[in-house]
């Protein structure tokens, strides 16, 4: 168990950190402002987090934890049996396709902010995790207000015409913003909250349901009405002590969520309200990702590969709706992305985690009847993560919730069951808690500790970012030989599929012929799997036309059910 001082600065870390990740954007230095910075955040926050974990407390955290540290090792070998068997370039596999950066390196760094969510044990470090969502919702709230108003201020493309928060996307803001109400309606009627605290809490509820409805997400409107629901649910059940009310209540919750439901599968009187064309075109995804961890079983396509074998795996039906040239490169569907990833081996870890949590919560749920917001906003908030999962991808601005607060809860549950144990045992733990509060004090202070846990962090997170600003810097600048060194892999300068193949484009929309044909070459070479590749082989000016007949091949090849391929306009 972590000393006072450590667990305070790790508690401060996780609250600021998790804000910090969900809210940091960059633009102008960068093509990417979302993926590629959260990425960069998340390793140093979770850098710091587990080196703060593990120096102040590693033999309490197996003793205590050795489940869920089991089942976070497992996982983490499912990845690396995936990366291994994976045919995708390196890179690819590491640090994630671009757009998306779910590789490797952001599970490896998730896990670690799961393993270091144990090390909490005082009731403020559980209140300071809720603290950062509600701090983090609040910045999104206020940034997507002043968008409504004003207008945006970040300098980015918004085809979508709707707010995009600090996610880049309007169905991931509208998730959080879910997220975010439920989690901010359970404070809000807690028993006993000062009205100085209570009063804005309101106002901020009623302007979050605003942004959702602005957000045209779905997800957030079901997110924000299932959360709080199970908040109203928890408020009954410490109002009275029969558990009648809350049982019929929980029945016509049941039945208005079954009717949701059925609208969303075009059934029932809330079809036109609920129904929206992307629920089929999720179906089609979901589909794409049963079939890869059909051919892959063990394996799975690779971390991140979804995108390269979609079109050669979706079923015939996806050429009718959404079409054949309506491509996607993730299963909207975070455990369906585990299933693809990959395989069984890592589906099976990914669900045994949940149901670990999933545990943790029912026990506390069955000895604690009062309301109780530092375990209500916390798995009101987890739970609320898993529903928007099943029809969203793995945003890392959203994944660090499902995964902090994953940990936390399994956490809060030990610490509430020591609390309210009375025997004499539990009391004789206590006393060697105190003991090992003295020893820890020794050496290192935690800041000195997180700080190098957090360089560390940010030196396996920032290469994607250092490339992404190279690239932008080269693209800037419009130089031929800046665009080339920034096309030069290296450590802090990996390539990927998608800017070989934009680099071929781009040099060949300019008739700098030898360049777009030389980075044609290089992207077919780098990854084979990349049908972007091939099509730029296919269309540039110098190929031969052994090289074009090569790529018809391959085009053929990676999308063998599409008949109008060579319909699609040159770009």
């Amino acid at each position: 168990m972590l000393n006072s001082v450590a667990e305070k600065s790790l508690a401060r870390l996780l609250m600021v950190g998790s804000t910090f990740i969900t809210i940091f954007v960059v633009w102008g230095a960068v093509t990417d402002p979302v993926n590629v910075t959260k990425l960069l955040a998340l390793g140093g926050v979770a850098g710091a987090a587990i080196t703060l974990a593990i120096s102040f407390g590693a033999r309490d955290l197996w003793a205590n934890y050795k489940v869920a540290i089991a089942l976070a090792v497992v996982f983490s070998f499912t990845v690396i049996n995936s990366v291994v068997q994976s045919d995708a370039p390196m890179s690819q596999l590491v640090y994630g396709a671009y757009g998306r950066n779910t590789g490797l390196v952001t599970y490896f760094l998730l896990i670690l902010l799961f393993v270091s969510a144990l090390a909490l044990f005082q009731k403020a470090s559980f209140l300071k995790v809720s603290y950062g969502l509600l701090a983090a919702g609040a910045v999104n709230a206020i940034y997507s207000l002043w968008v409504i108003t004003f207008g945006d201020f970040i300098g980015w493309t918004n085809p979508y015409g709707n707010i995009l928060g600090t996610f880049g996307n309007p169905n991931f803001i509208g998730a959080f913003l879910g997220m975010f109400a439920s989690v901010l309606f359970a404070l809000t009627i807690k028993p006993n909250l000062d009205w100085k605290f209570r009063a804005p809490s309101i106002v901020l509820l009623l302007i979050t349901f605003i942004e959702i409805e602005s957000s045209s997400a779905i997800q957030g409107i079901v997110v924000a009405a299932g959360g709080m629901s199970l908040v109203g649910f928890f408020f009954l059940r410490s109002k009275f002590a029969s558990p009648l009310i809350p049982s019929v209540y929980s029945l016509l919750v049941l039945i208005g969520g079954v009717i949701a439901t059925l609208g969303a599968l075009q059934k029932g009187p809330l079809t036109s309200l609920i129904y929206k064309n992307s629920v089929s075109l999720r179906g089609e995804y979901w589909q794409a990702g049963w079939n890869m961890a059909e051919k892959f079983p063990f394996s799975g396509v690779g971390m991140d590969t979804y995108g390269d074998w979609y079109r050669r795996l979706r079923d015939d039906q996806a050429l009718i709706n959404p079409g054949p040239n309506t491509i996607s490169n993730a299963a909207h569907n975070v455990v369906l992305d585990q299933l693809a990833y990959g395989g069984w081996p890592m589906f099976i870890a990914y669900i045994a985690i949940i149901i670990l949590v999933t545990i943790a919560i029912v026990k506390v749920v069955l000895r604690n009847k009062s309301y109780d917001f530092t375990f209500i906003g916390l798995a009101v908030a987890w739970i609320c993560y898993q529903v928007q999962s099943i029809i969203s991808i793995n945003q890392i601005g959203l994944a660090i919730w499902g995964w902090l607060l994953g940990g936390t809860l399994i956490a809060y549950e030990r610490a509430t069951r020591i609390s309210d144990s009375k025997d004499g045992a539990n009391q004789g733990n206590i006393g060697s808690i105190k003991s090992k509060k003295t020893k820890q004090s020794v050496g290192l202070s935690p800041f000195m500790v997180g700080a190098l846990g957090a360089v560390v962090g940010l030196l396996i997170a920032v290469p994607p970012y250092s490339s992404d600003t190279k690239w932008k810097a080269a693209l800037s600048s419009g130089s031929v030989e800046q665009i080339e060194k920034a096309l030069t892999p290296g450590y802090l300068n990996p390539q990927g599929s998608f800017r070989y193949a934009n680099a071929t484009q781009l040099f060949e929309a300019n008739k700098l012929y030898d360049q777009a044909y030389k980075y044609a070459k290089i992207g077919v070479d780098f990854n084979p799997e990349f049908f972007d590749a091939w099509k730029m082989l296919y269309y540039i000016q110098k190929s031969t036309p052994e090289e074009r007949e090569l790529a018809k091949k391959n085009l053929l090849r990676i999308d063998p059910m599409n008949k109008n391929i060579f319909d699609v306009p040159k770009q």
